[in-house]
């Protein structure tokens, strides 16, 4: 008997169509029996259990992400208004720097206002524009020239004291060399004593020279125009002594000072007026007695 072809039991089952209406048929069982009876409740809870872990442990990348986003959003947002903080600072930090200037700039034309309108200080306010092109010359420009009525000679002053004279003049400027400038020299007086010299400049600074090693002269004494060169009014000041130098042996004393007017800072100046000496008593004519002198041998 031939068993090669007979169907074999264990190869038999379902058909497809069969098993599709069997699972159809459980399914609707089940969720029927779900819906009025809650039998798939508690199967439902032991899976949410199971799988849980795994539903966080698939959330951690997108979580991670998401986290990695915010941080960086963050930091970029904190950046940007640090950086506008920083900006506001600085424009408000320039702003105080500017009023501050404003305010001392005001300040000082306020004084050099009320002092060119004093009759013994009767000048014209300038302001100075730019140094000379040399450094070491210690010469100003000024916006003020010819055309303004200055002249060459006349001294520039601040509100503390001499700042130099008026050298080179143009119509719309000029040029003031400081009294630092080692060609520069002033009559001054000690205003304790009243005992005249001269100060030089010396390429930055200023002192007395060819002193008498005995004249009073002390630290801090005030050394003010003497008046004597009909080019200052006497008593502007210039410089205080800082240093003197009596050396022994020598004859005369060196005698180092500080400017007082602000040489390096100001920004406004006064120009003064020249001084008017009053004119020369006219000579005489020759006596009749002179001329007969002359004519008799």
């Amino acid at each position: 008997m031939n068993f090669a072809n007979t169907p074999s039991f264990a190869n038999q089952g379902l058909q497809p169509g069969g098993r599709l209406f069997l699972c159809v048929l459980t399914s609707l069982a089940l969720l029927i029996g779900d819906s009025q009876y809650g039998l798939m409740e508690k199967a439902r809870d032991a899976i949410s259990v199971v799988l849980y872990p795994l539903q966080r442990a698939a959330n951690v990348p997108l979580n991670l992400t998401m986290q990695v986003g915010d941080f960086f959003t963050a930091q970029a947002a904190l950046k940007r208004e640090n950086d506008a903080l920083r900006e506001r600072d600085l424009i408000q930090s320039s702003h105080l720097m500017r009023m501050s200037s404003l305010e001392k700039e005001l300040q000082q034309l306020r004084q050099l206002n009320a002092l060119a309108a004093q009759p013994s200080h009767a000048g014209v306010v300038a302001e100075v524009l730019y140094t000379g092109r040399d450094p070491f010359s210690y010469r100003l420009i000024i916006d003020k020239g010819s055309s303004s009525g200055i002249a060459s000679g006349q001294a520039v002053i601040d509100e503390n004291g001499l700042i130099g004279q008026v050298t080179r003049v143009q119509p719309l400027s000029a040029e003031v060399t400081q009294v630092i400038n080692r060609h520069y020299i002033v009559p001054v007086m000690i205003e304790r004593t009243g005992h005249r010299a001269l100060l030089y400049g010396f390429g930055g600074g200023v002192e007395v020279r060819y002193l008498p090693i005995s004249t009073d002269i002390r630290d801090n004494d005030l050394l003010v125009t003497s008046g004597v060169d009909g080019v200052y009014l006497q008593g502007i000041p210039v410089a205080r002594v800082k240093q003197i130098d009596r050396l022994g042996g020598a004859a005369f004393a060196r005698v180092r000072s500080e400017v007082i007017a602000g040489v390096q800072s100001g920004r406004f100046v006064v120009i003064m007026p020249n001084r008017r000496l009053p004119a020369a008593p006219p000579v005489p004519p020759p006596t009749d007695a002179a001329n007969t002198d002359k004519k008799s041998p």
